[in-house]
Parts: structure tokens; C-alpha cells; sequence
């Protein structure tokens, strides 16, 4: 009889499975890649939206901004989504009887949005560098470090959010804290242009910490070390609440 996989093994499983699953359906590159591309296209070209900018081109503001929105579009709302009709549909309840567990489930859900997000900001860092984007290279290290942290950060809030609530309640949800985040969570605008007391909350939030990181890593070279702990302390507790309190069925 042959041996049982590793741990790490099953997590690389569940990883090739989440990224097939994520870029084989229509709807998914839409939202990963198709709509944010096009946002970024209008955001830099156009003054369809004020950006408060003192002068400097307008790109510098919005790429960033636009590859922090797709990441939470995909390690996020998505996988709220997907997650929740996989519980109601009885998938997850065929996942509870392998080895995997919910931190192995969590750890390959991170790694599928990881590959997916490869290529999201190979297509949305390449249309933006199309479009006159000259980021800082002396910031990508930290920029990366940002998108692993949020990545795992939104991918285990939306398995705490999909493991406890109904699917209906988290489709709704899910799509309304996309929007609020979208409007006023200091992703696609640095904090600094909006009102006290909001910058400094948005600033503490996930999302609105990698927006700040990224414009601040690859559009000066600094390095976050503010904005890295709160996204480091975010995934580390919604990681862990997620292992406690996700329910597969």
C-alpha cells in the first residue's frame, strides 16, 4: 500500500486545483483581469476621476492602486464567493473527509491566488508600463512582500466569512465591502486625500495598507515597514480565525 502524501504535497494539490479553478472560468478573468486593465486604461488616461494629484503623471497614483483593487478582487470577493456556494453545494463537506484540514485548505487557496496573481500583474504592471509607468525597481522586494501578506490576508478572511455564513448573506456582503473598499479604503487614492479620521482607519485596514504600500514601495522606493506590519498582523489573526472557526458544511 503506498504512503499518504505529505502535508505539503496536499497543499500543492489544492493549489493546482484553485488556480485551475480561478482561471478556467469566464467570470473570474473578467473580474481578475479584464476589468481592472480597463480601469487602469480609463484612471490614466482620462479625468473621469479626480486624483488630487499637485502635479506628476497620473499613472504613478493609479497602477498601484488598480493591482491592490485586482488582489482583493481575486484573493477576496471571489473567493468569499466561490467558497460559500462550494459550502452550500456539499463540496466542502467532500474536502472534510481527506487529510487536508482547514489550514491545508487555507494554505492551497493562498497558493492558487498567488499563480493567479502572477499574472495579474504581469498583464495589468505591463499595460501600466505601456502607458508610461516608470515604478521605483529598488521597491519591488517590498511591493512583493506586500501582495504575499494581503493575499494571505484576504484569502483567509473570505474562508472565515465563507465557513461561517450563509451563501447568500456572503454574496451580498462580499460585493458591498468590494464597493465600500473601492470608493473610500484608500486603494485606488492614497489616504492622504481623504478626510480625518477616515485616512487613519483606512490606512489600518488591509486593503487600504497595500494600496499605501505598493504607491509608497514602487513610487518612491521606501520601504513600508508600517503599512507591512498591519498587513502582517491582519493575515496572521484572520489566518488564525479562520483555522478556529471554519466550518466545512
Amino acid at each position: 500500500m503506498s504512503a499518504p502524501a505529505s502535508p505539503a504535497r496536499r497543499v500543492l494539490a489544492q493549489t493546482r486545483f484553485e488556480a485551475r479553478a480561478l482561471l478556467g472560468r469566464s467570470e473570474q478573468v473578467l473580474l481578475a483581469l479584464v476589468l481592472p486593465a480597463l480601469a487602469l486604461v480609463v484612471l490614466a488616461q482620462t479625468d473621469a476621476v479626480e486624483l488630487g494629484l499637485a502635479g506628476g503623471p497620473r499613472i504613478d497614483v493609479v497602477a498601484p492602486g488598480v493591482i491592490a483593487l485586482a488582489v482583493l478582487a481575486t484573493s477576496f470577493t471571489s473567493q468569499t464567493i466561490m467558497t460559500a456556494f462550494d459550502r452550500r453545494a456539499g463540496v466542502l463537506r467532500l474536502l472534510a473527509t481527506t487529510p487536508l484540514g482547514p489550514g491545508g485548505l487555507l494554505g492551497g487557496t493562498v497558493g492558487g491566488v498567488l499563480v493567479v496573481q502572477v499574472v495579474q500583474v504581469a498583464v495589468l504592471g505591463g499595460t501600466a508600463l505601456a502607458l508610461g509607468w516608470q515604478p521605483h525597481l529598488g521597491g519591488v522586494p517590498a511591493a512583493l512582500i506586500a501582495l504575499v501578506l494581503a493575499t494571505a490576508a484576504f484569502t483567509a478572511l473570505a474562508l472565515l466569512l465563507a465557513g461561517t455564513l450563509r451563501a447568500e448573506a456572503v454574496l451580498g456582503l462580499a460585493n458591498l465591502v468590494f464597493v465600500l473598499v473601492a470608493a473610500g479604503g484608500a486603494v485606488l487614492l492614497p489616504a492622504d486625500r481623504f478626510p480625518s479620521p477616515l485616512a487613519e482607519i483606512a490606512a489600518l485596514l488591509p486593503a487600504g495598507a497595500l494600496g499605501e504600500a505598493l504607491r509608497s514601495a514602487l513610487g518612491t522606493g521606501a520601504f513600508p515597514t508600517q503599512h507591512l506590519g498591519v498587513l502582517a498582523a491582519w493575515a496572521l489573526v484572520c489566518s488564525l480565525a479562520a483555522r478556529r472557526w471554519f466550518r466545512w458544511f
